[in-house]
């Protein structure tokens, strides 16, 4: 759909540094920026002492590892999971742990989160405290099953809560009520680094580290594995998840960074010493979560883990071998969910405003981007189902600025009790489990609650534009500062501009993606252009001389040659 383009109204930047290039102080003012959030060191990072639960939780872990007690990770099987999984993992070990292990639920088997069924896994393995990585908070039963067979629990998560928390041992989660933490959006990773931080803080207070004549670790060293988790489960790039990212993209770009990274970064064709948030984002990420859609997220875990750079590049080909295969399921079902919409003779004016979809053989792991595409596509909340047993199917929704879904969820809930089974999630995203045979109901009430919380105008897509820029600002140097202003990501965007150009070239390349030649209306500048995954119907278009375009700055690079590119979000015909 042709989204309506709206450029940002221009505010007052005299509070902003002085040094930084004028485009680049506007950029930061109209997204909020004051000057602390120009700075983005280490030492600006919020302290602990406000997330409420760490000193309680960090004592237990201090004593199981002092006792040489046998804890046992218990982690998610996405990206944000998988590196929360990783750097509790190394970080216990650094300081001086021998007996730690991870478990992390196959999807098909066990679902999601801390369940009874998996706790009996931890139990035949002989675990006494159980640490929950970006899951836990809703998991009331799991910790009860847990509590009953002597273990002890610490509760990590990042989630929103329910009404009722588990009876945890302790439980650290910036997002319940209790909890002062400014940086709510913080990811699972985010919070499992405080966690280690705090672990680590508490352990030389005890004399450890000279006891067992060891260093005291480097935490640093991780990040690089928080950014690729903070980035890759798309939270909010509020300041202290932008100085997270920056400083484990200084570790990529300097070549400090773990093995399993940049073998992730060599299969994804990414230069490590180039690397920008988006490519963790788009390209080290879905190579990541493809384990934990499709097989299992312990081969994610153990590529990050690895130390062994051969190691590492057998495993992130494996990884790549299972993406694709994801791709190529994707777009199968992508298709089917087009075609079952367009049977039902919908047009974009008479789509429902909340879509809801379902297909029996669809493959549980692949339906959360499903959503995605869909909601992208016609700008609509949306969740797609798949069958998860005999008598029940579990979605995966994606929601639309102004919808918060799992709040969505929970008033649906309330409404019909019984027909969700289980839900959770976030503003944007959530899961959720239905009891088959109730799907035509629930489509309804989705359908009926998204009417009530949204108004048309929200179904509309709108692109937020930074503006037109000049002939001199169309160049590889500003696509440089622009880039050097980062790391840009979720509620803290890429800048985008919009203007008209003449299109003086266009083919298409890759199958799919539209490569262009375009000229300025009025300064006759030249510059490259690309749009990717293009309706084939439409484009190329021989007869199209001018076109609208909305792009953002990029430097292409091709046989050791930086060139300008534009890459464009929307092109519309003049």
């Amino acid at each position: 759909m042709i989204r309506n383009i709206r450029r940002r109204a221009p505010v007052n930047d005299s509070h902003l540094p002085h040094h930084l290039p004028g485009l680049i102080k506007q950029i930061y003012a109209v997204r909020g920026c004051q000057p602390h959030d120009c700075e983005l060191s280490l030492a600006n990072l919020l302290t602990p002492d406000e997330m409420a639960g760490l000193s309680e939780a960090s004592e237990i872990i201090c004593q199981a590892l002092m006792h040489n007690r046998k804890i046992l990770i218990m982690g998610d099987f996405d990206a944000d999971g998988a590196t929360s999984t990783t750097v509790c993992m190394l970080a216990l070990r650094q300081m001086g742990a021998t007996q730690v292990s991870y478990l992390i639920p196959n999807r098909f088997d066990f679902g999601y989160g801390l369940s009874p069924e998996i706790v009996d896994v931890a139990y035949q393995q002989g675990a006494e405290l159980l640490i929950t990585v970006d899951n836990g908070i809703s998991s009331i039963e799991g910790v009860k099953a847990a509590k009953a067979l002597g273990m002890q629990v610490v509760i990590t998560d990042h989630h929103l809560p329910g009404k009722t928390l588990p009876d945890a041992d302790a439980i650290v989660n910036p997002n319940i009520d209790t909890c002062g933490f400014s940086s709510k959006s913080i990811a699972g990773v985010g919070v499992a680094f405080y966690l280690m931080s705090a672990v680590r803080a508490k352990l030389q207070q005890y004399n450890w580290y000279q006891q067992q004549g060891i260093a005291k670790p480097n935490l640093g060293q991780l990040l690089d594995v928080v950014a690729l988790g903070t980035v890759a489960d798309v939270v909010a790039l509020d300041g202290n998840n932008r100085i997270l990212v920056q400083a484990g993209l200084k570790r990529v770009r300097s070549g400090q960074c773990r093995p399993g990274i940049t073998a992730l970064l060599e299969v994804a064709k990414r230069n490590p010493q180039r690397i920008i948030a988006a490519d963790f984002g788009f390209a080290v990420g879905p190579r990541l979560n493809a384990a934990g859609r499709l097989d299992e997220m312990a081969l994610g875990v153990e590529t990050l883990l690895c130390d062994d750079m051969m190691q590492a590049r057998r495993m992130a080909a494996e990884l790549d071998g299972l993406n694709a295969e994801r791709r190529d399921l994707e777009a199968d079902m992508q298709q089917e969910a087009l075609k079952s919409l367009q049977a039902l003779s919908l047009d974009e004016q008479a789509l429902p405003w909340a879509i809801a979809l379902y297909q029996s053989d669809w493959h549980q792991g692949v339906i959360g981007i499903l959503a995605s595409r869909i909601k992208d596509k016609y700008h609509r909340p949306v969740i797609a189902f798949a069958q998860a047993s005999d008598d029940e199917i579990k979605g995966s929704a994606r929601s639309i600025k102004g919808l918060h879904m799992r709040d969505a969820l929970e008033l649906i809930n309330s409404r019909h009790p019984g027909m969700i089974t289980k839900f959770g999630g976030h503003a944007m995203a959530a899961g959720l489990s239905l009891k088959k045979g109730q799907f035509d109901r629930f489509a309804q009430a989705f359908d009926e609650v998204v009417r009530e919380l949204l108004d048309e105008a929200d179904l509309t897509g709108e692109l937020l534009s930074d503006g037109e820029l000049t002939a001199s600002d169309l160049s590889i140097e500003m696509a440089e500062l622009i880039r050097e202003a980062g790391p840009w990501g979720q509620a803290f965007p890429e800048p985008l501009f919009d203007g008209h150009f003449r299109v003086v070239q266009q083919r298409i390349v890759g199958e799919k993606h539209l490569k262009l030649v375009l000229e300025t209306e009025c300064s006759r500048v030249m510059v490259d252009a690309i749009a990717f995954n293009v309706d084939l119907n439409t484009w190329p278009d021989a007869t199209v001389q001018h076109a609208q375009v909305v792009y953002k700055l990029d430097v292409n690079e091709f046989r050791g040659k930086q060139t300008l590119q534009l890459m464009i979000e929307q092109i519309v015909p003049m």
